[in-house]
């Protein structure tokens, strides 16, 4: 990330100019400070960048560890408008980049290390090296929901999966039961994928019926490779000793009774975690760790912050809507941007 300060553009024009009280004009135009920093590359963040880039902010893109956000793990996009064939995940994200990048943002790969919002500018530490900006826009997505166990842990890689689209065709899956944790939509989508690979499929759900939409769970339950587990969480992974999935042990909810089911995958699909903790103690979050926005905009509890994506949506968490909210945000900071630098010319 050394370049990161190398490609930080000088303020030239009042459209760029910034509020900033706790420093002189003449001070801040005499730093390298980026107009707008987004952090995530994902269709919230990408989309973000397609809007600034056009808007002339010159947006600099944190890819962060997962570029490209979740949809680069899931195999045809049936429902994004625009493409009545379907889009893979990663071809989706990569035509947006393209698409950011032919206007001008630029995009660094890199983890955000820390980041000061009490500061104006605010202050980056992205890989060691210092960034300052003066707006942000957060679209650092969501990561997958674990089930806290040890074995989940020891076993990851070697069995125990959160991507069926990935990793379902690997040789060790074909032929083999196979195990989906989980009662909605993905859980669904993830257990009809595994019916070309596995000789079985067990849905395993604490519920006794699924979340998942109407025809989503109407295609499971009426897949004669697929097998509802009702009522039932996994308390255990078999076998750590052997170092690979032999089975998994189940504890029914309503009897407490316990049962061992064989299977040598197991695919967990039981939501996500939106990926904000970088953010804790510094902006407003909801109980699950979700930013929350003011008055149904992109803007959050700090003036010049913004948020779009699953990092602040856990109702729709489509990426679709990811996209739009990232075009909000865009907009957003541009209009906050220049209405802070028509007050400090005043």
């Amino acid at each position: 990330m050394e370049n990161i300060i190398v490609n930080a553009v000088h303020l030239r024009n009042p459209y760029e100019l910034s509020l900033g009280k706790e420093e002189k004009m003449s001070e801040i135009i005499s730093k390298m400070i980026e107009n707008v920093v987004i952090i995530g590359a994902g269709c919230a963040g990408l989309t973000a960048a397609v809007y600034a880039a056009r808007a002339d902010l010159k947006p600099l893109v944190i890819a962060g560890p997962m570029p490209g956000g979740l949809i680069t793990t899931t195999g045809v996009v049936e429902n994004f408008a625009g493409f009545p064939e379907g889009v893979e995940g990663f071809d989706l994200v990569s035509k947006i980049q393209a698409q950011a990048e032919r206007f001008g943002a630029r995009i660094e790969y890199g983890n955000v290390e820390s980041i000061d919002l009490s500061m104006k500018p605010f202050e980056l530490k992205v890989d060691g090296a210092s960034l300052r900006s003066l707006s942000i826009i957060i679209a650092t997505g969501a990561g997958h929901r674990h089930l806290g166990l040890d074995s989940e842990v020891q076993l990851e890689k070697k069995g125990v999966t959160y991507c069926a689209t990935c990793d379902g065709a690997l040789p060790i899956f074909r032929n083999q039961p196979l195990v989906v944790v989980g009662g909605g939509d993905s859980a669904c989508e993830e257990a009809l994928h595994l019916t070309h690979f596995g000789s079985e499929v067990y849905l395993i759900h604490r519920r006794d019926t699924l979340r998942a939409s109407k025809i989503m769970a109407e295609r499971v339950l009426n897949h004669p490779k697929i097998k509802p587990v009702w009522d039932s969480v996994v308390v255990d992974i078999l076998d750590v000793a052997q170092n690979k999935v032999t089975g998994v042990r189940l504890r029914n909810v309503k009897t407490n009774a316990e049962s061992t089911l064989s299977c040598a995958g197991v695919f967990i699909a039981i939501g996500h975690v939106p990926n904000t903790a970088l953010f804790e103690g510094q902006l407003e979050m909801d109980e699950a760790g979700y930013i929350l926005r003011k008055n149904g905009t992109s803007a959050t509890s700090i003036p010049g912050v913004f948020v779009a994506g699953d990092c602040t949506d856990s109702r729709y968490r489509q990426a679709i809507t990811a996209a739009g909210m990232g075009a909000a945000a865009a907009i957003d900071a541009g209009r906050w941007i220049g209405e802070m630098a028509a007050a400090d010319l005043k």
